[in-house]
């Protein structure tokens, strides 16, 4: 029996498709490539509509205008405006956990590698600040199973910056009466927040980077240490 889509596919790209084998053909890994493209920017799109609109000014069908497609169409990407909230917020902390994690495990004393780690939690904001903004705003209006699914990513990455600070109170680097888990939760916040009012400074993602390791640094030496940038 000859497969009805053949021929319209023949007629749309004026060549016939070339015959696929049993784990598929040409054809089908070309279109596994378009479906992957494809994705990306339907969720770039939903990225900038949860980051100018918020969860509750968004709707699928914003998403959909914005990239001149059908609502129906937006559903085989994301089948609820919840569901393309959590792709959102998961891709907006995608690879933060693993730079941390290298970056804590890599070389240099405490203080070089908590540096390393509030200049990589900035530094995403220059080519993926929807993703950022919105993981960091949004994420509170998850339903409860996805927010859990969110929220370990996050726990993730206070415990790495903890981690880092336990090892700077035993070596001598920083002081030894601070908190580590409050003093974590301190950094992160300030480092959060730049993604607020980047853009309304004059300030560069380097600088900024720059300016808060210096402050923290100084601020968590130990007795006798000079601050490291």
């Amino acid at each position: 029996m000859k497969s009805k889509a053949a021929p319209a596919a023949t007629a749309r790209g004026g060549k016939k498709p070339g015959k696929a084998g049993p784990r598929g053909g040409p054809s089908v890994m070309a279109a596994k490539r378009s479906t992957h493209r494809r994705a990306g920017e339907i969720t770039d799109a939903a990225a900038q509509v949860f980051a100018e609109l918020g969860y509750h000014g968004a709707t699928t069908q914003k998403i959909a205008d914005r990239l001149q497609i059908r609502q129906a169409s937006l559903y085989y990407y994301f089948p609820s405006k919840e569901v393309a909230l959590e792709r959102v917020c998961l891709q907006g902390v995608a690879g933060f956990f693993e730079t941390a994690q290298a970056i804590a495990s890599g070389p240099g004393r405490p203080p070089e590698r908590l540096a390393g780690l509030m200049r990589a939690h900035i530094s995403p904001i220059l080519d993926r600040g929807n993703y950022v903004r919105v993981f960091l705003t949004q994420r509170q209006f998850l339903p409860n199973a996805s927010r859990r699914r969110v929220g370990k990513w996050s726990r993730g990455l206070e415990q790495i910056f903890e981690k880092v600070i336990r090892e700077g109170m035993r070596s001598g680097d920083f002081r030894g009466d601070l908190d580590p888990r409050l003093t974590a939760l301190a950094i992160l916040g300030m480092t959060n927040a730049v993604a607020s009012w980047y853009g309304k400074e004059n300030a560069s993602i380097e600088r900024i980077g720059g300016e808060f390791a210096a402050l923290v640094l100084d601020g968590l030496k130990g007795p006798g240490r000079k601050a490291r940038r």
